[in-house]
């Protein structure tokens, strides 16, 4: 069944809704905090015990749109009163007889960003909270997962005019986008996705999200934009008889040849000074690293790109083929289950692939030579996984700033550290000189790095007060180093550390 995203009958849904205070804090509350964890593993037992014989609205749409239970119809016109059973019927969300069966979830989503924390309301295909496991339909559309909530958090904060969310789904980065943006266009290949994608933005009262179908860029040929969005169909599927394709997942290509073409396409359609985010797969293949790959595509653009490129995971084929197996629903010890690991082995080894690794691509249209050119592996936990996008744009933002000082402006310049910062030093005991002095991010990339006695008084010092040539004058007279090289030595690492987040520009 294909929603039908009526705009008035959203609009009733979205009321009914609220009145029924159809959010995550309320729902948590009704069932309970440990059933509330469980329905993230997917389990919808503990909920169903939690609510109990509770026949109130929140209890109902509790269990017909997050649990994916059918509700009798009567509960459901009651909970409902504006729109109605037969309206959830019309929209394409379930089917009403006697009792009303879901045909789709809807879940509240919160967010969290610069201006402030809210909630959405998400309609997707059921998912295995609802369906109770199984493989799913090769056109499945996802509601809100882990990948699509990393990139939400990494989207830039900053006000930009036309976005492009490219390969939509169900639209959460179109909604996240029209936090900053003054329009956006979404795109998809599947109509379904971009049925649900229509009746979120409506459901969420905003109108300015405009829907295209077409693969990859062919929508908006000829087009640019000032930012562009996209959580690609990136993963890595044998083209081989019996295995499924699902959409939302599979961009039908061999190999990562889709993030490619989108890497290697996607400057065409970025204004000037326009960036692109998103998330990707990419193969080490027959000896090449996956990262030095990904830098290749960036080099083969035909608009010349920044890039900072962050891999946050490497998985061996094996890993690999078993979590994308069972995210479509085939349980592992199934016969199934083994003649699909055997096709993604045989697609693997075929292809000389001996590990996959997934991460963060942000792209910029260089208005001159590319100064950024960043790759780098990140396997530590981040603090901020959920919402990374006010240090990337903090870090752009000192990049470009740098990018116009010469050694001498910087000395002049006046820093402070982050307010995130913290030191460790380690001593051998019985020593009092520390033999590690270490200073570690709380927030943005959880870096850590080592610093010498230098680094680490100047870090300390930045206070907004004095200059950094000032301190680093009375650094080499503390330390009784040679003041020239010291400072060359000194601000050569306080750029880095300003891109990274551990300093700021008062």
């Amino acid at each position: 069944m294909t929603p039908h995203p009526d705009p008035a009958l959203c609009a009733a849904l979205a009321d009914d809704l609220a009145a029924a205070r159809f959010r995550s804090e309320a729902l948590r509350a009704a069932w309970g905090v440990e059933a509330d964890d469980a329905t993230g593993r997917g389990l919808r037992v503990p909920a169903l015990r939690g609510l109990g014989e509770r026949r109130d609205a929140l209890a109902t749409l509790g269990r017909l749109l997050v649990l994916g239970v059918a509700q009798p119809r009567d509960a459901v016109d009651a909970a409902l009163p504006t729109l109605g059973a037969a309206g959830l019927e019309a929209l394409g969300l379930a089917e009403a007889g006697d009792a009303v069966t879901p045909r789709a979830i809807i879940r509240p989503q919160s967010y969290l960003d610069t201006e402030g924390t809210g909630e959405w309301w998400l309609a997707s295909d059921l998912d295995e909270i609802a369906t109770g496991g199984g493989a799913l339909a090769e056109d499945h559309v996802l509601g809100v997962g882990g990948a699509s909530l990393t990139l939400a958090g990494l989207q830039l904060p900053t006000p930009a005019g036309r976005v492009l969310d490219l390969g939509t789904g169900c639209g959460i980065q179109a909604l996240r986008a029209r936090r900053y943006a003054e329009s956006v266009v979404a795109t998809d290949v599947s109509e379904r996705a971009l049925a649900f994608t229509r009746l979120n933005a409506l459901l969420n009262r905003d109108a300015r999200i405009e829907t295209r179908g077409g693969s990859l860029f062919d929508p908006v040929a000829g087009e640019t934009f000032d930012r562009i969005v996209t959580n690609p169909p990136f993963v890595i599927t044998p083209r081989a008889t019996g295995v499924p394709g699902y959409e939302y997942r599979d961009g039908g290509l061999v190999g990562d040849a889709l993030v490619e073409q989108v890497v290697r396409g996607v400057g065409a359609h970025l204004a000037p000074g326009g960036i692109a985010q998103l998330l990707g797969n990419w193969e080490t293949r027959d000896g090449v690293d996956g990262l030095d790959r990904v830098r290749g595509w960036v080099a083969a653009s035909a608009v010349p790109l920044e890039a900072w490129v962050v891999e946050r995971e490497l998985l061996d084929p094996i890993q690999y083929a078993e979590m994308w197996i069972r995210d479509g629903g085939t349980v592992p010890g199934s016969p199934r289950h083994d003649e699909l690991l055997a096709a993604w082995l045989d697609d693997f080894a075929a292809r000389g692939v001996t590990a996959i690794g997934f991460g963060y691509v942000l792209l910029r249209r260089a208005a001159g030579a590319p100064r950024l050119q960043r790759y780098e592996r990140m396997t530590q936990p981040i603090p901020s996984e959920g919402g990374l996008g006010a240090h990337l744009a903090q870090a752009l933002a000192a990049h470009d700033r740098l990018a116009g000082m010469d050694d001498d402006a910087l000395a002049a310049s006046v820093l402070r550290a982050a307010a995130d910062v913290t030191e460790a030093r380690h001593h051998l005991p019985g020593i009092g000189d520390p033999q590690v002095i270490e200073l570690r991010q709380g927030a943005g990339f959880g870096r850590a790095i080592q610093a010498d006695p230098g680094l680490a008084a100047l870090v300390g010092a930045c206070d907004g007060d004095l200059a950094v040539g000032a301190l680093i004058a009375a650094i080499a007279d503390l330390l009784e180093a040679d003041g020239r090289a010291l400072r060359a030595e000194l601000l050569s690492r306080v750029r880095q550390l300003l891109v990274d987040g551990f300093l700021v520009f008062e």
